[in-house]
Formats: C-alpha cells, sequence, structure tokens
C-alpha cells in the first residue's frame, strides 16, 4: 500500500492513542510487523511545543520511516501553521484527527465534532494541503451520530482537497467506544472515493482483521486498543492474511524478550522517575490475559526504580509455567 510516495512494508497501521503510541511503542510496533505508525496527537497550538509533553512527542530520533505524526485543531490557519512545524522537524506524513471522539477535544470544536461542519471540514484540509509538501492524511468516523452518517461526504471532500488516504473509525462520534464497530459505511467511503481507505474499529484478532478487509474491500487496517499489552498481533494477523493459517502463540521467553526490550527503552525515552510510572500501564497491559495478574500489578505499581522493575518482570517470568496459555 501506498500512501503518497511512501510504499509501506505492511498494510498493517498502529492507531495514534494519546499517552499509549509514543516513540518506544511506535518503534516496537514497527519492528514487530505494523507499516506505518501514527504519533500520538500533537496540538495545533504550537505555544505548548515547548512542554516536556509536546517535546517528547515531537522527537523522533532513531525511529524508524516514514514518520507519520498527527495534529489536532480546529483552525484552517493554525492547523496549516502545525503542519509546516512538524513538517520541518522531520514528520514524512502528516495525519489530521477528525476522528478523536474525546468531550475534551469536542468541546472545542476539533476531533470528530469537525464533522457537524462539511464546509470547515474542507477548508482545513485544503489549508493544511497547500501548506506543505509532504502527504497529508485523515482520521474520521463514520459521522456526528448514527443519524448523521456523513462519512461519504466528507470522505469525497477530502479527495478533492488533496487528501492522499483515509482512516475511517466504524462509529460515529456519539458512540464512542462503545458498541460494535459497524463496516457498512467503511466499505461505502472505499466505493466512493479513489485513494486508499484503512478500516479501523474492533480489529483484535487475525480473523477479525480478513473479515473486516473482505467486508469493507478496505486497502489496510489500523489496530489500536487491541495492540496494548499485545504489539506482537501486527505479526500474527500478517502471517494469517498470507497464509490463512493462524500462527502459534509466541513462546513466554520471546515475550520475556520483548516485554523487557520496551521497558528499558520507556525507561531510556522518559528517564528513571517517569519511565517507572509510565511503564506500569504497560505492564499491566502485558500481563491482562493472566488469571495472576492482578498480584504482579499489585507489585509493580508500588516498585519506584528501574532496577527493581526489572527484577520484577524476572521473577514474574519466571512464576509462569505456562505462558502461552496466558497469552493465546
Amino acid at each position: 500500500m501506498h500512501i503518497g510516495p511512501y510504499r509501506l512494508a505492511s498494510r498493517l497501521l498502529l492507531a495514534p492513542m494519546a499517552g499509549i503510541s509514543d516513540r518506544p511503542f511506535r518503534s516496537l510496533c514497527r519492528h514487530l510487523g505494523a507499516g506505518l505508525a501514527v504519533s500520538e496527537m500533537v496540538s495545533a497550538d504550537a505555544s505548548l511545543y515547548a512542554t516536556c509533553k509536546s517535546r517528547q512527542r515531537l522527537d523522533h530520533q532513531g525511529e524508524p520511516g516514514p514518520v507519520a505524526v498527527q495534529i489536532v485543531g480546529a483552525a484552517p490557519h493554525t492547523l496549516a501553521e502545525a503542519a509546516r512545524l512538524n513538517a520541518d522537524r522531520g514528520a514524512a506524513i502528516i495525519d489530521i484527527n477528525m476522528g478523536c471522539p474525546a468531550r475534551k477535544v469536542c468541546r472545542v470544536a476539533a476531533g470528530s465534532a469537525l464533522l457537524r461542519d462539511e464546509a470547515l471540514v474542507g477548508r482545513i484540509l485544503e489549508a493544511v494541503v497547500r501548506a506543505v509538501e509532504v502527504p497529508i492524511t485523515l482520521k474520521m468516523r463514520t459521522g456526528w451520530d448514527p443519524q448523521r452518517r456523513n462519512g461519504v461526504g466528507v470522505a469525497r471532500i477530502a479527495e478533492a482537497s488533496g487528501i492522499r488516504a483515509l482512516v475511517v473509525h466504524g462509529r460515529t462520534r456519539a458512540c464512542g467506544f462503545s458498541g460494535a464497530a459497524e463496516y457498512a459505511t467503511v466499505r461505502a467511503i472505499k466505493q466512493a472515493v479513489g485513494i486508499p481507505v484503512i478500516a479501523n474499529g474492533d480489529i483484535d484478532s487475525p480473523r477479525k482483521a480478513r473479515a473486516v478487509l473482505q467486508t469493507t474491500a478496505a486497502d489496510g487496517l489500523m489496530i489500536g486498543r487491541a495492540a496494548r499489552g499485545r504489539p506482537w498481533i501486527f505479526r500474527e494477523i500478517a502471517q494469517f492474511l498470507e497464509t490463512g493459517a493462524v500462527p502459534p502463540a509466541p513462546s513466554a521467553d520471546w515475550i520475556r524478550g520483548v516485554v523487557v526490550g520496551h521497558v528499558e527503552a520507556i525507561h531510556a525515552f522518559y528517564g528513571e522517575y517517569r519511565g517507572v510510572r509510565i511503564a506500569r500501564k504497560h505492564l499491566a497491559w502485558y500481563c491482562q490475559a493472566d488469571p495472576q495478574g492482578a498480584a504482579f500489578r499489585t507489585r509493580i505499581n508500588g516498585i519506584e526504580t528501574q532496577r527493581q522493575q526489572l527484577d520484577e518482570i524476572a521473577r514474574y517470568f519466571d512464576r509462569l509455567s505456562a505462558m502461552e496459555e496466558y497469552f493465546a
């Protein structure tokens, strides 16, 4: 699959997730088979770029390319300027967020709130496309609510504005993340435009991935929540789509290596104090399928140093006698 001049190594993409898809996690998912890993959303308000959080979100040093950065905002001129700043900082692809359903984002008429105003959508997309030479993509939902699924109309506006690919989450803004994703609108969007369409929402297994591709005829898939604690899902889906056979569960030793490498990368990126704390949520996700995981999470949440955290991880894996069962 291509996005502009870039041929992706895989048609499986990691979704931008605030507080999750940071540089260590993006790099890990790319290593495990994601063809593209989009950054956490970056505000279009450039005055925030000096904050520690924004500096780290804008840090792509050593990250495998192409680097894709998602920007969020509500005004054409500020989003255009944000695109320029991020392109200057090394972004090879700029993604515009019109999919986030969070209240704090929609409250300022950004994210999926923009879907209510198709004229503004057009002005934003045209301004950003004109501002930079890099390809622009759009992440969107199927509409504002089930009574106003205007995704096809927005997709046509996007294509006419010069957007190079669409990611469509199969829910409206009103749905949030509740209920099941619907893919009929995603398929209708794919039939309505000639640019690549990437399906998103509830893709949590190899079989579900194949079913969504068959239902939507999408060019690719974007995976978000299902990759938390299971970043090897990209490898599993890729193998299944290629061979038709569900790959065996990874071994305990292999998973141990992934987890330790990820945690060490978090420590290196954030420093010990923040790194130990940020690693806690990832470790909770890694052990979520383990019936004995609650005790491990309790111990991890009380640990304050890198060495103690890594030692506890080692003890946890040593205690598990049937890791494949827990991560199957």
